[in-house]
């Protein structure tokens, strides 16, 4: 590896020493849904602990190289004494690339984010490793039915770390059904936290009125805004179906479906050439530019809504987003999008304990029509029509929640209708609730991090080297 030297930092000597935590994720410093919220949750913690990262990728241009970026973390959060260094790594990593991170930068805990399946290696070696150090999850599973077989991978982890209620629900039942149960304070819910970059901007914003005039979107009567990955599980055919349902409703009207995506990907579809023969309404755009996080602000403004309708949605980052910078969300209710609605029952907010008992909420048989369910009027949610059985020899069974793309051209509808002025009221009500009862500001989660992860620290306990089983 090509090491770099530390760049020296403020201590004080009075201060206690900080723990380290080694981060297994994509590098923080890329542009996935999982760098991202590596970077928030890094950033909002650095005042409590030092961070390194095995930064991963597929193809990692950096491969083998080491970064010191502890005084741009500095500069960035104004935390002086700030430690964060970046080993990159293309993949996961294997046990000699951990032993020699533990060897090199002692942590006291490691923490890993992302599909279990990529952990194989983690978890076939961890009684060595928990003998030493904790191993924290920050996990998220999409759908029901609770996948039984991520049992040995739950029960490898000191601490795990939910995105969703939904998966809150699922780390309990699938480790209590065989018996391998954890202490309270082993299971905690942490939903991604959204940056306060995110936020309501007045029409009259100069940065806004050159954004909507660069992308011509001005002299729209309603704009709908969809930024997801152009993959399959995202089902961009539906969501042209179901604008162009909408639009052949009001002719009348200047309507536009504005993409944040690749128009073209192999892991989804040519999302042009279906437009082409089922777009036969409305307007339609794309920009696949690499916003900043201002301009993406900027591209969530441009919007009267969002739109997500993924038949499989582990926490919908897009879509929180958009909330906090106050547009409202047209949502299927599947996974974790159904955190973003503000559910409600019987007048109470629906907890992640409540999920253990409920499941999920995305089955309409159950829930659509039951007036003792309600939620915020920033969220215009749709019920998938059919629950689909599908799997993998990986991944055996998981729903796929299908939502009929009718009753997505009724929701846009029903936003169109209330109108500009009732959907920004709607929209800054929706950004207050994000930062406030639903926990998802960033701020918010580096907290919630800090009290789980003390929590582990004080209660966990080192394995022994051998466990003993009377034959």
């Amino acid at each position: 590896m090509e090491l770099q030297l530390p760049k020296l930092r403020k201590v004080d000597p009075n201060k206690p020493k900080k723990k380290k935590i080694l981060l297994l994720s994509d590098d923080l410093r890329l542009h996935s849904g999982i760098a991202t919220q590596s970077k928030e949750i890094v950033l909002s913690t650095l005042h409590k602990y030092d961070w390194v990262q095995l930064g991963a990728a597929l193809k990692h241009p950096d491969e083998g190289k080491v970064f010191d970026v502890s005084s741009d973390a500095a500069k960035e959060t104004g935390v002086e004494d700030a430690y964060l260094k970046i080993y990159a790594s293309t993949g996961y990593g294997n046990p000699d690339v951990l032993r020699n991170l533990i060897n090199m930068e002692k942590p006291d805990a490691i923490l890993h984010f992302t599909d279990p399946r990529f952990w194989g290696w983690l978890y076939g070696m961890e009684h060595e490793v928990r003998q030493f150090v904790p191993i924290m999850y920050y996990n998220i599973w999409d759908s029901l039915p609770d996948p039984m077989w991520n049992a040995p991978f739950y029960a490898s982890c000191d601490l795990l770390l939910s995105i969703s209620k939904q998966t809150y629900g699922i780390n309990k039942r699938v480790l209590e059904k065989y018996g391998m149960g954890k202490e309270d304070w082993a299971y905690k819910y942490i939903p991604h936290g959204v940056s306060q970059l995110f936020k309501p901007l007045p029409s009259d914003d100069s940065n806004l009125v050159k954004f909507k005039e660069k992308y011509g979107l001005d002299k729209y009567d309603f704009v709908v805004l969809w930024n997801n990955r152009n993959i399959r599980r995202k089902v961009p055919g539906d969501m042209i179906l179901a604008f162009n349902e909408f639009a052949e409703r009001h002719q009348d009207k200047k309507v536009l479906l504005f993409m944040h995506t690749q128009p073209v990907d192999d892991n989804g579809t040519d999302i042009p050439e279906v437009i082409k023969h089922n777009g036969k309404f409305g307007e339609y755009k794309f920009t696949d530019a690499r916003f900043s996080t201002e301009e993406l602000n900027l591209f969530y403004n441009s919007g009267d809504v969002i739109l997500n309708i993924a038949s499989n949605e582990g926490f919908g980052l897009a879509s929180c987003e958009a909330l906090r910078a106050g547009t409202p969300i047209i949502v299927n209710v599947t996974g974790g999008l159904q955190d973003q609605c503000g559910f409600e029952l019987d007048g109470k907010p629906l907890t992640e304990e409540d999920y253990i008992k409920i499941g999920s909420l995305h089955n309409h048989r159950d829930w659509k029509d039951k007036e003792s369910l309600s939620w915020g009027e920033w969220a215009f949610v749709v019920w998938p029509s059919n629950l689909s059985l599908q799997g993998s020899p990986a991944t055996p069974y998981i729903f796929d929640d299908r939502a009929d793309y009718y009753e997505v051209a009724n929701q846009i509808e029903w936003s169109f209708k209330e109108g500009r002025e009732a959907l920004v009221e709607y929209g800054e009500i929706g950004s207050q609730w994000i930062q406030s009862e639903a926990g998802m500001s960033m701020e918010s989660m580096g907290g919630r991090f800090v009290e789980a992860i003390e929590g582990c620290f004080q209660n966990w306990s080192p394995r022994k080297r051998f466990d003993i089983y009377k034959a």
